[in-house]
């Protein structure tokens, strides 16, 4: 029996594709944002059912925040305000880019509203439980050193997950202790190895008898028989959560931590010790001071005691 013809592509559909071939070939974002995009934009074709860039009005903009109130993920979830605004954003972004690049009469961008957003708050471990989970990893098996050396590195650079995941074993200079990172749209910046990150590290790779490029990789064993680069060895980013996840487990913090707290503690860390916001934001790879600015809940503690101090005694 002869296969039906494919259905044919429309003009929403063609449209996006053109969108993300401009993101890629004219604004150098990475394959990490322009498959995020893609995403988006195909929940919302998904939820609004338009054919046409034309068809997107008021009432459809209105039915598609409708639909993403009743969306729910893969696990039953319902979707978080954050993310349903990122949605938006990127809807935003792609009108923008068909009333500039392609000159079509499309819905305003500016007219598509963000839902209100409670002010975001940060899961942070505290030192002790720190720690624990930095100490949690034996060190006795190649992958025991591997998660150790994954551990300390989250705490000592603030990397994304997706930033750690992509390193290579060139990358680290352990004569000046600081790697180069390639984080959100495509921006390098450079970021600094403790003493522990560096043992933890040294030690990982000395247990390491394979030539393949990633540095954090899976199946050493296997690893011994392939050449060089062995990109499909590199660890994934589930991977690289579930060992946050388990140590977490062993070291018995009921906060159920995740990478991003990590990066949450790294910075919490540096405020808490007098590192001021502009080098925090420039650490961490922030576009914007605001962004940064959510970690400031922890020196208000300190300006309260300057203020005790210091004032209308």
């Amino acid at each position: 029996m002869p296969k039906s013809p494919a259905p044919a592509e429309t003009p929403l559909e063609n449209a996006i594709e053109r969108y993300l071939v401009f993101l890629r070939s004219e604004q150098n974002k990475s394959p990490l944002t322009i498959e995020s995009y893609r995403r988006s934009l195909t929940l919302f074709q998904q939820l609004s059912k338009l054919n046409s860039p034309a068809e997107i009005n008021k009432a459809t903009i209105r039915m598609f925040k409708s639909n993403l109130h009743m969306y729910r993920t893969a696990h039953e979830q319902e979707l978080a305000v954050r993310s349903k605004n990122h949605y938006l954003t990127v809807l935003r972004a792609f009108l923008r880019y068909l009333i500039s690049e392609e000159e079509m009469d499309c819905y305003p961008p500016d007219r598509v509203t963000r839902f209100k957003e409670d002010q975001r708050k940060v899961k942070v471990l505290f030192h002790d439980e720190l720690e624990r989970l930095l100490a949690s990893p034996d060190t006795e098996t190649r992958n025991d050193k591997r998660d150790k050396a994954i551990l300390e590195l989250f705490f000592s650079t603030g990397l994304r997950l997706a930033e750690l995941r992509s390193l290579n074993r060139k990358d680290l200079n352990f004569q000046t202790r600081e790697t180069s990172v390639r984080g959100k749209r495509g921006k390098v910046r450079v970021v600094f190895l403790s003493d522990r990150a560096t043992d933890a590290l040294k030690a990982y790779l000395e247990s390491r008898m394979d030539h393949l490029t990633p540095l954090f990789i899976r199946n050493h064993e296997q690893a011994l028989e392939v050449m060089p680069p062995g990109e499909e060895y590199r660890l994934s980013r589930i991977s690289i959560y579930n060992i946050v996840k388990k140590y977490a487990l062993k070291a018995g913090i009921v906060s159920d931590p995740s990478p991003h707290t990590l990066r949450h503690s790294f910075a919490t860390d540096l405020l808490r010790n007098g590192a001021d916001l502009r080098s925090v934001q420039e650490m961490l790879g922030h576009k914007d001071l605001s962004t940064t600015q959510i970690y400031t809940h922890v020196t208000n503690p300190q300006l309260k005691e300057v203020h005790r101090k210091y004032h209308g005694k």
